[in-house]
């Protein structure tokens, strides 16, 4: 079971930034949108029915500020209630600070992640041949293409020194070829918060974390602030075939976003996000421990390109987005036999955490031992409309 307190998952400047976040509320039988600051955590839905309506204010930060809202409790009580097991269903607890933002996700935007997918692809899922496959696909590229620009004109010159040697892989084409890999992680509202269970396909069994920021973009293509993600992976099942890709990332539970969203405002800005290092910790209830980190200031492709390679005339999202960068992060310590690597293992708690986004904590269990998610955009709407707040 996981207990958290507010030290756990604030930031490290605490609540000195814009902070939002959405609260389940049984009085009301739905979500309230949430601004936490050091007196409290305030129901704003009165202003701002969801969070992705706040999102499309001219200054969101500006508008939150400007709104008192009412006071729904202390961070520290809604906190302590959110994990499931211990949770009393008639106190209010944390969901994940998104809604109606369609989830979507940026693969293999860092050179280490790229060289990763291509040896799942080779291993076709099998953990036990990744070791003798990496060391093949490093001798023929390399270990370092953090300076290689995609779509550049050595990038290309690269791809086909790489066709010619039968090395070519799709993972290289959207790592160093003009086009981004972006595609829709899960549905809307399905998304979990930090101190729920986050979920894995019951049917895999070589998976990881992937520690990641999460954007959030205006139906303008505005990027108003940031969280914590975790875009939880399959690799077998990815590995066995790029086809599997949503099987392999749409599961129940498997998005995890959190533990806020932080607004840009004049304590944080889209540079501060380009210069974030990304922490991970893996502890499992056998004493594993996994630790690894991914940089920001390493990726392939600037946040504002990903986001225009989302949205534009060929694309819109009324609603917004929510766009996870991917992750340069690709575990290969060995958790049990040699060489095959690391997995996850039921009741795994994972850390992800980042000094000015604050600390997403989830621990992992099969999708189907996850919280069944029953509350959807309709169900939304209703209780919204119940509530004489549309």
């Amino acid at each position: 079971m996981i207990s958290l307190t507010p030290k756990d998952v604030l930031p490290e400047d605490g609540t000195a930034g814009t902070l939002v976040g959405r609260v389940w509320l049984p009085q009301a039988g739905g979500p309230a949108v949430v601004a936490v600051r050091a007196d409290g955590v305030f129901d704003v839905t009165a202003r701002f029915p969801t969070v992705s309506a706040l999102c499309e204010e001219s200054d969101p930060a500006a508008a939150l500020r400007a709104t008192r809202g009412e006071r729904i409790g202390d961070f520290e009580a809604i906190l302590a209630n959110t994990p499931p097991d211990g949770r009393d269903k008639a106190r209010p607890h944390l969901l994940a600070p998104v809604d109606l933002q369609v989830l979507k996700a940026a693969g293999v935007t860092f050179a280490i992640s790229m060289l990763e997918r291509v040896i799942e692809e080779r291993a076709r899922g099998n953990p036990s041949s990744a070791d003798a496959i990496r060391k093949e696909v490093v001798r023929l590229v390399g270990d370092d293409l953090s300076k290689l620009k995609p779509g550049s004109e050595q990038a290309m010159k690269l791809k086909q020194v790489l066709i010619d040697q039968n090395a070519w892989s799709q993972y290289l084409e959207v790592g160093i070829g003009p086009d981004a890999e972006v595609f829709t992680k899960a549905p809307t509202l399905s998304s979990v918060g930090s101190g729920m269970d986050a979920g894995l396909h019951p049917k895999s069994t070589w998976n990881n974390p992937e520690p990641e920021v999460v954007l959030i973009v205006s139906a303008a293509g505005k990027i108003v602030g940031a969280a914590l993600g975790n875009d939880v992976n399959l690799r077998d099942f990815e590995g066995r075939s790029a086809l599997l890709l949503s099987k392999a990332k749409d599961n129940n539970a498997s998005c995890a976003i959190g533990p806020l969203l932080r607004l840009f405002d004049q304590t944080f800005s889209l540079d501060d996000v380009r210069k974030m290092d990304v922490g991970l910790t893996v502890t499992g209830a056998d004493g594993f421990v996994l630790e690894g980190h991914s940089s920001i200031s390493k990726i392939s492709r600037d946040p504002t390109d990903l986001v225009a390679q989302t949205i534009g005339p060929v694309h819109q999202y009324p609603d917004g987005f929510a766009l996870f960068l991917g992750t340069m992060f690709a575990p290969v310590k060995d958790r049990d036999a040699k060489g095959e690597g690391f997995t996850h293992k039921r009741d795994d708690i994972v850390t992800i955490a980042a000094p000015q986004l604050g600390k997403l904590v989830n621990r992992m269990r099969g999708s189907d031992e996850c919280e069944p998610w029953t509350f959807g955009v309709g169900a939304l709407m209703k209780n919204l409309a119940q509530r004489k707040v549309l």
